[in-house]
């Protein structure tokens, strides 16, 4: 990491993963352990083809930027794609999988308007018409 008065710049290695299923993982890059005085947090995500995650709710709104791959964001009305060049905004309390439905590794950015990974509820993986 490094830092300059305002301005800390934290990369990959700087943060432990935290493993997924799959051999998928993420990591909380810019938080309040690795910034301190921060107001919003950012990560990083690679989901393996055909993983999914848990059925989520974050009690804050989160936007998400897919950097390469394809899959999709399973709610309770429906299904939406997303792929690579796409950004995503998903507002508090939705619920939501992430799913990998592409043959590569789907690689997401994605954000929230907490200094941390936000308190989230977690539900089964919500599956097509789940």
């Amino acid at each position: 990491m490094a830092a300059v008065r305002g301005v800390t710049v934290v990369g990959l290695a700087d943060v432990d993963p935290v493993p997924l299923p799959n051999d998928s993982w993420s990591r909380v890059l810019i938080s309040s352990a690795t910034v301190g005085d921060n107001q919003s947090c950012l990560g990083y995500s690679v989901f393996t083809p055909g993983m999914a995650t848990d059925d989520l709710s974050h009690e804050v709104e989160e936007l998400a930027y897919v950097v390469s791959g394809s899959g999709e964001l399973r709610l309770e009305d429906g299904v939406v794609p997303v792929s690579e060049g796409n950004a995503a905004f998903i507002a508090a309390n939705v619920w939501h999988t992430v799913a990998n439905t592409g043959d590569e590794d789907l690689v997401m950015v994605f954000a929230f308007t907490s200094s941390d990974y936000p308190p989230t509820a977690h539900a089964p993986t919500r599956t097509i018409g789940g």
